[in-house]
């Protein structure tokens, strides 16, 4: 079976991609500061704020389980809009890159999710391999400075599984046109020079020197992290044996180029077969099939933290919304106690969203939604686990709602959900003010510490 998502931007292009992807696979300037007031002070200027704030840019680092950055906690809070870099080509779009950050951290969104490719068609980064557009990569270059001027981390996925934007199918598609012998698309992860058409994208990008700040990307600690995929799959091999391959072969070379910016996969959070006691926990038997495997991908060296999707609503379309929302905890919480238990790294749910063009599911179920990932994952930072974040998919400023796939969530039109996120963010402010921090380490060290309920703390 096949969904339909629209993910066209301005070319009218239509996703099809498997049942179970979860996505494409998809006051203003001053009011961020509301949100860090407690660490400032109430009285403070807005120029002391920001001062402190570029004082405390620092590169995101991973220690065990958390994400740390200048040795304090760090959260995901975040959300996925994948077309910046196109819209910025074009100036009489490029403004709604900048909105679309403005609106973000005006309610406290401190990390974006991204595509840093588009192999061939329009507007394409990577017209054909080992030639790029400088056009484009000045309108991404653009997206990475207007993320650092509005405080917004950015994940940079480097290709996709899926056919928009190219992504692997277009790989094969030049290797074909130069002659090899090539079979299926999931090729891409075993021929020599396609993989070599990977590589040479990967590290002209990771050493691309940004035309706005006149900084590496390798040396900007704008950028979060570094996505070696969207959603990859290899059901050609579903012993996952060449997925891993890749994973491990990749994960060094980048590693190689820029050995300081976290890295993650890009998986769905599929089990596979290395762990056969949790293949009940997929959403259903193809997914134990699609050539990942949860833990034996994250196990590789240079991955840094563990990426999970959660689509309930494609995966399990027949199930009632109580049993989607009890997937959706169990989903979060197995993945939870995998990363801290088995992978000692963090987790981050880089997509979760629901479709409300299917008319099963209203606005009122994707609030609860929304509010079941941000808690379950809220109650892991508050124990200090594995749970590393979430990214909403995804946020759209007005004016585009042309692209929406069913999942935008356009904050100007639905107040309560925007009411949702804000108070997200409040909520982990708290969690992570210091005093919080201080208080949670030496009460977890007396006798008493246990015994208090978590949602005191």
């Amino acid at each position: 079976m096949l969904t339909v998502r629209t993910s066209s931007l301005m070319s009218g292009c239509i996703q099809l991609s498997n049942c179970i992807s979860g996505g494409l696979g998809s006051s203003r300037c001053g009011c961020f500061q509301i949100f860090n007031c407690f660490s400032w002070g109430l009285g403070s200027s807005r120029t002391h704020a920001l001062n402190e704030m570029e004082e405390e840019w620092g590169m995101v680092e991973r220690k065990g389980t958390q994400l740390l950055v200048n040795n304090q906690p760090f959260f995901v809070n975040g959300f996925n809009t994948y077309w910046l870099m196109v819209f910025a080509v074009d100036h009489t779009t490029r403004k709604k890159v900048s909105e679309v950050f403005r609106e973000a951290a005006a309610i406290g969104l401190t990390v974006c999710r991204t595509w840093a490719f588009n192999d061939g068609g329009w507007r394409a980064l990577q017209t054909s391999p080992f030639v790029y557009d400088e056009e484009v990569f000045k309108a991404l270059d653009f997206v990475v400075s207007e993320a650092r001027r509005h405080k917004i981390r950015l994940i940079l996925s480097l290709c996709n599984n899926w056919v928009e934007y190219g992504g692997k199918a277009q790989y094969v598609k030049w290797g074909k046109a130069a002659g090899l012998n090539l079979t299926c698309d999931d090729d891409f992860f075993s021929d020599l020079t396609i993989k070599s058409y990977y590589k040479a994208f990967v590290k002209t990008v990771i050493t691309r020197i940004n035309t706005f700040t006149n900084m590496a990307y390798k040396d900007d600690p704008t950028i979060f992290a570094w996505e070696l995929m969207n959603e990859p799959r290899c059901p050609s091999d579903p012993s996952g044996d060449s997925l891993q391959a890749w994973i491990e072969e990749m994960a060094s070379y980048v590693k190689s180029i820029d050995p300081v910016h976290l890295l993650e996969i890009g998986v769905e959070g599929f089990y596979g077969l290395s762990t056969p006691e949790r293949l009940h926990l997929n959403p259903n038997t193809f997914a134990g099939q699609a050539g990942t495997d949860f833990i034996r991908n994250h196990r590789v060296l240079g991955i840094d933290f563990a990426s999970v999707h959660i689509y309930s609503d494609t995966w399990l379309p027949k199930s009632e919304s109580d049993a989607q929302l009890q997937f959706v905890r169990t989903w979060m919480h197995h993945h939870m106690d995998d990363a801290e238990k088995l992978l000692a790294m963090p987790v981050v749910f880089g997509e979760f969203g629901v479709s409300v063009k299917d008319e099963k599911f209203s606005f009122t179920f994707r609030e609860a939604f929304i509010k079941t990932v941000y808690k379950t994952v809220r109650g892991s930072r508050k124990r200090g686990g594995s749970g590393g974040g979430c990214l909403l998919w995804q946020l759209f400023p007005e004016g585009t709602e042309y692209m929406d796939d069913g999942y935008a969530v356009v904050l100007a039109k639905h107040p309560s959900t925007q009411h949702m996120l804000s108070l997200q963010s409040r909520k982990l402010q708290t969690i992570h003010s210091k005093s919080f921090w201080k208080f949670h380490r030496s009460w977890k060290k007396s006798p008493m510490g246990n015994l208090l309920p978590h949602e005191e703390l």
